[in-house]
C-alpha cells in the first residue's frame, strides 16, 4: 500500500494569523546609510505573525524552535476590492469580470518573505533558510473563497502550517 504524501500528515504546528498580509521586499534609502521598508504594512503583518506563532507554540508542550529542514503551507487570504462587486442591489454579487485569484500586488514572494522572517522571530524555527519546501495548499486567495477552498479564512490573514521534515522523513 503506497504511503500518503508527507503534506497529508498532521503538521507540527498550525495557526492563523489574522490581519492584512504585508509584503517585505523593496527598501528605500532615507539618508545616513539607513534603509527602511517601502511598505508600511510589513511591520504590522510581521508582528501579527510573530505573536500568533508565539501563542500557537505555547500550546505545544516542550516546543523548541525547529533546527532541521522545514516545509510550510501558507494560505494567504486577501480582501476583494469593491470594484469586483456590482452596485446597488448587486453590491454583494461578484462581477463576471472579477478575477478568480489575486494577481496584483502585493507579490506572493514578498508576502512569503515577510511571513518566513516573522516565523523566525516567533520562535517557530531558528532561521528561515531551514524552509526547504512549500506544500499545498499554498498561495493567495480571496476571502470570498472561504468555505470552498481549504484553509482560506473568512477575512484577511494567513493559515500557517509547519512540518519538521527530519522526523517525518526518518519515520517514513
Amino acid at each position: 500500500m503506497p504511503s500518503r504524501p508527507l503534506y497529508e500528515t498532521e503538521p507540527d504546528l498550525t495557526f492563523l494569523a489574522r490581519g492584512l498580509p504585508g509584503p517585505q521586499g523593496s527598501k528605500s534609502h532615507v539618508g545616513g546609510g539607513r534603509m527602511v521598508e517601502s511598505s508600511a504594512k510589513v511591520r504590522p503583518w510581521r508582528d501579527i505573525v510573530a505573536w500568533s506563532a508565539v501563542a500557537a507554540r505555547s500550546k505545544v508542550r516542550g516546543w523548541q524552535p525547529l533546527t532541521g529542514p522545514v516545509a510550510l503551507s501558507l494560505v494567504f487570504t486577501m480582501p476583494r476590492p469593491r470594484s469586483h462587486f456590482g452596485t446597488g442591489r448587486n453590491a454583494r454579487t461578484l462581477r463576471p469580470s472579477a478575477p478568480a485569484r489575486p494577481h496584483v500586488p502585493p507579490d506572493l514572494d514578498k508576502l512569503v518573505r515577510a511571513t518566513k522572517d516573522a516565523l523566525k522571530v516567533g520562535g517557530v524555527y531558528r532561521d528561515d533558510g531551514q524552509v526547504v519546501d512549500y506544500w499545498p495548499p499554498f498561495g493567495e486567495w480571496y476571502a470570498t473563497d472561504h468555505g470552498s477552498v481549504p484553509h482560506v479564512l473568512d477575512g484577511s490573514g494567513c493559515t500557517i502550517r509547519v512540518w519538521a521534515l527530519g522526523r517525518q522523513e526518518a519515520a517514513g
